[in-house]
């Protein structure tokens, strides 16, 4: 499912508009993205959970040429974590 198909689907169930859909979509998907960035996790109830993880700095290799060594800085990446109510809905 891409996300016109997304805003289609809870315009359908909300009642809404597909631009009350997508607006709604939109204010959801910034929000995530600035508390993330601020270091804040969100947590939804049922549903999941999304944080941010340390990557530590490391060593890797270029598959075209394995003796090279390149170095991998340290980065923070986004995480979701499903939560029972959903890894039981998809396993029913």
């Amino acid at each position: 499912m891409n996300k016109a198909e997304l805003v289609s689907k809870m315009a359908e169930k909300s009642e809404l508009t597909k631009k009350e859909a997508e607006a709604a979509l939109n204010a959801f998907m910034e929000s995530v993205e600035e508390a993330l960035v601020s270091g804040e996790k969100v947590q939804l109830v049922g549903f999941g959970t999304f944080e941010t993880r340390d990557r530590a700095a490391r060593q890797g290799r270029n598959p075209r040429n394995p003796e090279e060594v390149i170095s991998i800085p340290a980065s923070k990446a986004p995480v979701f974590k499903a939560g029972k109510g959903l890894k039981d809905k998809v396993n029913a």
